[in-house]
């Protein structure tokens, strides 16, 4: 059986060297050569990540074993990661997090405790969508105006510029505004500010 790591990270400021050695110090032998390294944001699903596709659908084979060192690097939320896993299982790969209390996602157990994560963190996502839905209805019975704030005289400030003849990058930089909020005053009419 060959064994695989996958390491992620967010940022280049940060490194997978860690990740590598807490794989190696559990005891499994993975060759530099089976460890891939990839830098991309935890909010992009598994197999939209270029370096992830490519080790799942030309690295591995049936018989290979993956090894990640949290849950999270095999997907952006539970769906992408049950789906993810569920991916790998059925072409026959073993999936190992080393996070967990049984490693072995690919077993009844793992897939077990897969499944009852995956049915707190929909109960969590729900009270928190209830917790906001709450909060929105006090404020607007409070009176409070909800949304962002107006920009009083950011209209007559950028048309001003556009009147002396400054392009929309030239008038975000003269400005300190981004160019999306000149863009949003440009042709706005003044009366409405």
């Amino acid at each position: 059986m060959r064994i695989f790591a996958y390491c992620r990270v967010s940022t280049t400021e940060q490194s997978t060297e860690n990740q590598i050695i807490a794989i190696r110090q559990k005891g499994y032998e993975v060759s530099d050569s089976r460890v891939i390294s990839e830098t991309v944001s935890g909010s992009v699903e598994a197999m939209k990540r270029e370096k992830f596709k490519t080790l799942i659908d030309h690295q591995m084979e049936a018989g290979d074993m993956l090894v990640v060192l949290k849950l999270d690097r095999l997907g952006r939320d539970n769906i992408d990661v049950q789906n993810t896993i569920n991916l790998l299982t059925d072409k026959g790969m073993k999936v190992v997090c080393l996070d967990l209390p049984v490693a072995d996602l690919s077993s009844a157990e793992g897939k077990l405790m897969l499944q009852m994560f995956s049915a707190f963190a929909e109960f969590e996502r729900n009270r928190i969508r209830e917790r906001t839905k709450e909060g929105i209805e006090r404020a607007k019975a409070q009176g409070k105006k909800l949304g962002r704030p107006e920009a009083r005289g950011t209209t007559q400030a950028v048309q001003a510029k556009k009147a002396d003849g400054l392009s929309q990058s030239k008038t975000a930089e003269a400005l300190g505004l981004g160019i999306a909020t000149v863009k949003r005053h440009w042709n706005k009419p003044k009366e409405n500010n």
